[in-house]
């Protein structure tokens, strides 16, 4: 049985989601503060991580980015009624994998779970192995990046896209078809997010991001990963 933790402080939802997502064969935690859902957070005791960014205590967008600097590796999805663009792309960039305004259909925020569960499962056993470029160092195994002898943080898909991108090294990935393999979602819709996220990986890994060596764009195609 997958475990969920709902982090809301709203009482009526918290009801509403448990309730459902219970019939569906979840196992639910809740907490109804930033803090206190930090704390069982860490614990890396979930599978999935349901979390409110308007919290008592602590914000959604702090909670996300402490759990991922604490290496916690289980999918978020942001659930919050503040719907704009700089919300949305500021809890991807600290590490959320997915984001839903409300009121949201139960329908999708269960299609939205199944999907990014089936995702963490793909890619729940890395090659045990390390790979190098530039001044880069990847280690599979232990999910690190280390760049000029530093750690790099990047969140759970930067690194999933990465991986799939020096997996396929070489070969000139669409944006459908990465948006499919690493994020789960149908390639007709927000293939802007696959230019976002190698966007923030050039800039955190590349020498100079306005000239990439290695996280090459193929104009009117997609991306490539370059070796040399």
């Amino acid at each position: 049985m997958k475990k969920i933790l709902l982090v809301e402080d709203e009482e009526g939802l918290i009801l509403t989601l448990t309730d459902r997502l219970t019939s569906e064969g979840y196992e639910v935690e809740s907490a109804t503060d930033g803090d206190i859902g930090l704390s069982r957070g860490l614990t890396g005791a979930f599978d999935l991580i349901l979390l409110d960014i308007m919290l008592p205590g602590r914000s959604g967008f702090d909670v996300c980015r402490r759990l991922r600097q604490g290496g916690i590796p289980a999918p978020i999805l942001m659930l919050t009624a503040r719907g704009g663009v700089v919300d949305k792309v500021e809890g991807l960039q600290i590490g959320a994998d997915d984001y839903m305004a409300k009121p949201f259909e139960m329908a999708e925020l269960l299609a939205r779970i199944e999907a990014l569960l089936r995702r963490a499962i793909a890619w729940a056993k890395p090659a045990p192995e390390t790979f190098r470029f530039g001044a880069v160092t990847l280690d599979f195994t232990k999910t690190e990046v280390i760049k000029d002898g530093q750690p790099v943080i990047l969140s759970a898909r930067e690194f999933q896209l990465l991986r799939y991108l020096i997996e396929n090294r070489g070969k000139t990935l669409t944006r459908e078809e990465l948006l499919e393999k690493v994020w789960g979602y149908d390639a007709s819709l927000f293939t802007r997010t696959v230019d976002v996220h190698m966007a923030w990986l050039r800039q955190k890994l590349e020498l100079n991001p306005k000239a990439p060596e290695h996280l090459l764009t193929i104009r009117g195609v997609g991306y490539k990963f370059a070796e040399a």
